[in-house]
């Protein structure tokens, strides 16, 4: 079921101090992610000493590994079932109220000191597990985390390109206009086809309709 839009600038907290955490310029973000993304793969490489290619390797699989995330993290954490008040109010907190107030460009990535908290959690992670490969990996995590913002900013604030990045405008919109119980990919609809999570598109059902007739 689609979500309701609503044009004026929607309100989480009744504290202003906490409200005003709840917003970031997209630039903020855009400029500490994919920076910090460039900085640790070049740490791994100039100050570990880890080849150039299996630092390269590891980066993109860690943007790779990104979109997964986003993939189940949208799925499962943003769209929460509802079935308490509590989990209403946790998902409307993060993520239902962008679906209100889906052009509100202040709202449009994560503050900058939630997203900080989780990278350096993920950071953390993957050299526990990969040891110094896990800041190549990490460095493309953060890249690709800085490349979904970009898109999903470029999605709600510009009109699509006429070349074949157009598709993501497209996929994106369904979930947003047609039904958000699909299209969770924002990045890719890769993993949705992936897991059977791809909406039907509109115009295809119409014009099966038509045929039926």
């Amino acid at each position: 079921m689609a979500t309701r839009h609503v044009a004026s600038a929607g309100r989480v907290f009744k504290n202003p101090f906490l409200e005003a955490l709840t917003k970031t310029h997209i630039a903020i973000p855009l400029t500490l992610f994919w920076s910090a993304g460039i900085i640790t793969l070049w740490y791994s490489i100039a100050k570990l000493g880890v080849a150039w290619w299996m630092a390269a390797v590891f980066f993109l699989l860690g943007a790779f590994f990104f979109t997964l995330v986003e993939y189940l993290m949208h799925r499962y954490l943003y769209h929460i079932p509802g079935t308490t008040e509590g989990k209403r109010k946790f998902q409307y907190t993060i993520h239902g109220v962008h679906h209100d107030h889906p052009r509100d460009k202040s709202r449009l990535a994560l503050p900058p000191v939630l997203s900080i908290v989780l990278a350096l959690l993920f950071i953390s992670l993957y050299r526990l597990i990969m040891g110094d490969l896990g800041f190549a990996f990490g460095g493309g995590f953060l890249f690709g985390y800085s490349t979904y913002l970009a898109a999903h900013y470029a999605i709600h604030m510009y009109k699509p390109p006429k070349n074949f990045l157009s598709v993501i405008w497209k996929h994106h919109n369904l979930h947003h206009y047609v039904g958000d119980d699909g299209a969770f990919g924002v990045s890719s609809p890769f993993w949705d086809h992936v897991f059977g999570t791809m909406p039907a598109d509109p115009k295809r059902k119409a014009a099966a309709k038509e045929n039926l007739l």
